[in-house]
């Protein structure tokens, strides 16, 4: 369930949103005169999302090369020349 605290507590209690961001893992919704405005979250949770939309990213890429004809390598064909790289080391 999300967290929804007034901009008031963001002022007043910091650092009980801080604590609730950090044990949680969620973000913390603050509102303005009622209204959604902030979105609070810890820097982990951030990185994650953005790792996350990186990796949305470049699947989308991948598919899109897939649907474009592009000529593609097998696993067998790909694991075969990455063995013959380490095993060149």
């Amino acid at each position: 369930m999300p967290v929804i605290k007034p901009i008031s507590d963001l002022r007043n209690n910091f650092n009980e949103i801080s604590e609730i961001c950090h044990k949680e893992g969620e973000p913390v919704f603050i509102t303005k005169n009622g209204q959604g405005d902030l979105v609070v979250m810890s820097m982990a949770l951030y990185e994650k999302q953005q790792a996350l939309l990186d990796l949305y990213r470049k699947l989308g890429e991948a598919e899109a090369q897939s649907a474009s004809g592009m000529p593609r390598v097998s696993h067998e064909e790909l694991m075969g020349k990455l063995r013959n790289r380490v095993n060149e080391k």
